[in-house]
């Protein structure tokens, strides 16, 4: 087997900073193991010894997925390809394949290989394109809800707005409606925005660290982001049996999506929202977020602490958990937290710190009156509508009155006349300069127009 340091930044639509594909020695038995310094950070010995993530199918929409590998021989279900080419299991490069390796490689062989957080769990690879070359997130995601996935991986992403593609946003409440929990990733741009399907209401969104807990530089950072994992000098496999190192919120999200895989198997009678709420309320919080607002647009609510996401007694809590659009939609059924009380966990900054507490959003049940004490409220509202509108009637009768005693002011024809407020010089009217045209934050020449980025992201940003 061989272990090799990344220089090519992969392709527009995967999230992964840098894969690296330069020529390396054969590693000895152990090296690529070794090499995972996650295992020891999440202490897998330990986490297993809770889930390892059995019965659980988490989708990988993405490049496809070598299920020759030898770290998936066995893990990697037939999937789907929209187009009809078998790129699900014919991978177009290596992301699809390291994805699935983070979320479930088993290794091989005495201690060779990598391994993932959920090595019980199944991988099914859905294809991120049609044959057209055009996006099948939407119809991926529908496919994976109705052939079984419980967790939707989506470690990739555009510039397109929340809300901005309808077939997404219905997608989305689909796996909504069927309990399907979507992990996104923030996007690797540097930008204070995040990437789509990221963004989207009802996906859980996440960002990159790297082993002490520092945000990766290039990480997408905005109001969505709800919590963030490792994603920095991570050893993933990759196509044909090979091994790689890689950055970015696509190992992050591959991460998360692992850990959701481990608590639903733990927990099967949570929701997706709760099994996100168990995520975002065992974290480790960074010292320089203790007492700050949550979500930081940066980190979330987090780093993930996967122990203690499977251990800490967490109520369940409220069926959509941080989840908003179609999961806070959904009814909570009447569970239980199916929490047990653990000792601290996997590595972090420090203690998880608490969180605030998630509220259900009120549904129509919440306004529900009964018997007497519902007409008591409909007549004492309808009396203070009376009130009001004798109110608004006496007030506008005395308005008009005023306003017919006094001649309205008559502006004089040319300039103001003394004491009279001077009106603001309007750019571009008696001499006053224009204001100066923006080029990406610099002020363009003297005779040149605004220029408009085309690509949503601000100066130099190239398109994806």
């Amino acid at each position: 087997m061989t272990l090799t340091k990344a220089l090519r930044v992969l392709g527009a639509t995967t999230l992964t900073g840098a894969l690296l594909f330069s020529a390396a020695p054969t590693a000895s038995a152990d090296q690529v193991r070794d090499a995972q310094w996650t295992n020891a950070y999440f202490d897998l010995d330990k986490v297993w010894s809770v889930s390892k993530g059995d019965g659980v199918t988490v989708a990988v929409i993405d490049s496809g997925v070598d299920a020759s590998h030898p770290d998936l021989a066995g893990s990697v279900l037939p999937g789907y390809d929209p187009g009809g080419r078998g790129l699900n299991t014919k991978p177009t490069d290596d992301h699809g394949t390291s994805m699935a390796g983070i979320i479930a490689a088993h290794g091989h062989g005495n201690g060779d290989g990598v391994v993932g957080l959920a090595p019980g769990a199944k991988i099914l690879p859905v294809y991120k394109g049609k044959q057209d070359g055009t996006s099948a997130v939407p119809e991926g995601i529908k496919w994976a809800v109705d052939h079984g996935a419980k967790v939707i991986n989506l470690s990739l992403g555009t510039s397109a707005q929340a809300g901005s593609r309808s077939a997404l946003t219905e997608a989305v409440a689909y796996a909504a409606e069927h309990d399907v929990l979507i992990v996104g990733a923030a996007g690797n741009e540097s930008l204070k925005t995040v990437d789509s399907p990221g963004n989207e209401p009802g996906v859980l969104a996440v960002t990159a660290v790297d082993k002490n807990g520092a945000i990766w530089p290039r990480a997408n950072s905005g109001a969505e982001v709800r919590i963030a994992a490792p994603g920095v000098d991570i050893v993933i496999a990759c196509a044909d049996g090979k091994y790689c190192i890689g950055d970015g919120t696509s190992e992050a999200t591959a991460y998360v999506s692992g850990a959701a895989a481990l608590i639903r198997a733990k927990y099967p009678q949570l929701t997706a929202g709760q099994v996100a709420n168990r995520l975002v309320k065992t974290v480790q919080l960074p010292t320089s977020l203790q007492g700050a607002k949550l979500p930081d647009p940066h980190y979330g609510y987090g780093i993930l602490s996967l122990y203690d996401a499977l251990t800490k007694d967490v109520p369940a809590g409220p069926s959509q958990g941080p989840l908003t659009g179609a999961f806070a939609a959904t009814p909570a059924p009447a569970t239980t937290s199916g929490a047990t009380t653990g000792a601290a966990g996997s590595g972090g900054a420090g203690p998880a710190s608490p969180l605030p507490s998630l509220q259900p959003v009120p549904g129509k049940d919440a306004v529900k009156s009964s018997g007497s004490g519902a007409v008591v409220l409909v007549a004492a509202v309808g009396g203070i509508l009376v009130l009001l509108v004798v109110v608004v009637i006496v007030v506008a009768t005395a308005r008009r009155r005023r306003a017919a005693s006094v001649p309205p002011p008559v502006q004089p024809p040319y300039g103001a006349a003394p004491g009279w407020p001077q009106a603001p010089p309007q750019y571009g009217s008696q001499g006053q300069p224009a204001p100066p045209q923006q080029y990406g934050g610099q002020v363009a020449p003297p005779g040149y127009p605004p220029q408009q980025n085309p690509y949503g992201h601000g100066g130099g940003q190239p398109p994806r």
